[in-house]
C-alpha cells in the first residue's frame, strides 16, 4: 500500500509517531550519579554487594 493510497487519519498518525521517535532518540539521559562501576548488573541477572550476589 502506498502513502498516497492511505486515509488522511493514517498519514497522521504516521506522522506523529515518526516525531515521537524523532523526539525520544533526541533526548540524551542525565548521567547517574554515585552508580555502581563495571557491568550493568541487570544485564546479568544479579547484583553483587561487597561480595555477596543477590539474585532477583
Amino acid at each position: 500500500m502506498t502513502e498516497e493510497s492511505l486515509p488522511e487519519a493514517a498519514k497522521r498518525a504516521l506522522a506523529e509517531a515518526e516525531e515521537r521517535r524523532r523526539k525520544a532518540n533526541s533526548e540524551a539521559l542525565p548521567k547517574e550519579l554515585g552508580g555502581r562501576d563495571g557491568p550493568d548488573p541487570v544485564r546479568y541477572g544479579d547484583w553483587e554487594k561487597k561480595g555477596i550476589a543477590i539474585d532477583f
